[in-house]
C-alpha cells in the first residue's frame, strides 16, 4: 500500500514540474475559435472566419518562433504586433456587444497571466 501511495505522489510531482516547466500544450487555432464561440455566443459564420484568423495567426507565429530561435526577447517584440493585428481583426468580426465582452475577457486574462494564473482557455 505505501507503495502505491509514494508512487501516485512520484506521479503527481513529475505532472507538476512538466507543467511548470511550460508543458502545457498550445491550444489550435479550431480550440480558440470555439472557446469565443461558447464565451460570446458566436455564429457558426463568425466562428468560421474567426477560426481562419487564428489558423492565420498561428501560422506566422511559428514563422517568428522559427526565426526567433528560441530568443524570448526577439519572439516577444515580434508577436506583439501580430496579436494586436489578430485583435483588430477578430473584433472587426463581432457585434459592438461581443467587441465589449470580447475586450474584457481579453482584459480579464490578461490580469490572470500577470498574477502568474496562466491565460489559456476559455473559462466560464
Amino acid at each position: 500500500m505505501k507503495k502505491i501511495l509514494l508512487m501516485c505522489c512520484f506521479l503527481m510531482g513529475i505532472s507538476a514540474l512538466s507543467y511548470a516547466q511550460g508543458g502545457r500544450m498550445r491550444r489550435s487555432p479550431e480550440e480558440m475559435a470555439k472557446g469565443l464561440q461558447t464565451q460570446l455566443k458566436l455564429t457558426d459564420d463568425q466562428t468560421t472566419k474567426i477560426t481562419a484568423i487564428y489558423k492565420d495567426q498561428a501560422t506566422k507565429m511559428d514563422s517568428v518562433r522559427t526565426a526567433a530561435n528560441g530568443d524570448r526577447s526577439a519572439m516577444r517584440g515580434a508577436m506583439a504586433p501580430l496579436r494586436k493585428a489578430t485583435d483588430d481583426k477578430v473584433k472587426a468580426v463581432l457585434t459592438p456587444e461581443q467587441a465589449t465582452a470580447y475586450d474584457a475577457w481579453m482584459k480579464e486574462r490578461m490580469d490572470r497571466m500577470r498574477q502568474g494564473g496562466g491565460g489559456g482557455g476559455s473559462q466560464n
